[in-house]
């Protein structure tokens, strides 16, 4: 029985494009907007806290705690109105998860505010689905810091279960740190990144689409057969 952990924007849900509409709603009144490509290249991986703190450090501007709480703070709100209207899962993300519980425990771990994370997975019909959730609030650190994986380690093992045989479904470059450094394996799937730029960050191996996750690949088994996948140092 292998336990998956699943990261949630840009892997269940397309709702990285509007994190950065939220985090330009806010950052507009200090006259700073973040482009696309700076988003991706920089942020993506960090909770909010992390990319305030990143934006506004870049600019010189001074932070202290309660400044970038009262930023989250504000940015939260703007999300989940955005969020009730665009909201879009990948295909096939349902139907991913439900098939992975038949087989044992999900994880979601996230830098995603934990009501986030449970709006969609109610929109989704997976609440019951899913065993636990590592969100933003829950670590003391973000991606690309392993933390929020060694958090869901401990609590697969606080169940009963094997942490260290669980498998990372991930489409971030800082996502696949995270989960390499808490030591786990990780497929990643290529709605964010190219699946050259994925395999250069440490996947375990890569697809385009959730629907190429299969449960043989998810398992580990051996990369003989699974044509749809590609694998660091094969060919595709």
């Amino acid at each position: 029985m292998v336990s998956t952990l699943f990261d949630f924007d840009g892997v269940l849900v397309d709702s990285e494009p509007v994190h950065l509409a939220a985090f330009n709603d806010v950052l507009a009144a200090r006259g700073i907007a973040i482009g696309e490509r700076e988003y991706a290249e920089r942020y993506l991986s960090l909770d909010d806290a992390g990319v305030f703190r990143a934006v506004l450090g870049r600019t010189g501007a001074a932070t202290d705690i309660d400044e970038i709480t009262a930023l989250v703070a504000a940015k939260s709100p703007r999300f989940l109105a955005r969020f009730e209207d665009a909201f879009r899962p990948f295909p096939g993300a349902a139907q991913l998860v439900a098939r992975r519980a038949a087989r044992g425990p999900v994880g979601i771990v996230s830098g995603a505010l934990e009501r986030e994370i449970a709006l969609a997975l109610g929109k989704l019909g997976l609440q019951g689905a899913v065993s636990f959730v590592v969100s933003a609030e829950s670590t003391r650190a973000s991606k690309p810091d392993p933390a929020p994986y060694l958090l869901a380690m401990s609590e697969l093992r606080r169940r009963g279960h094997d942490a260290a045989g669980a498998v990372v479904v991930e489409d971030s470059l800082g996502g696949i740190a995270s989960a390499k450094r808490a030591g786990l394996r990780c497929i990643a799937v290529a709605h964010t990144y190219a699946r050259d730029e994925l395999a250069r960050a440490g996947a375990d191996a890569v697809v385009e689409t959730l629907a190429a996750m299969s449960d043989d690949l998810l398992d580990g088994a051996p990369a003989g057969g699974l044509a749809q996948a590609s694998f660091p140092g094969k060919a595709p």
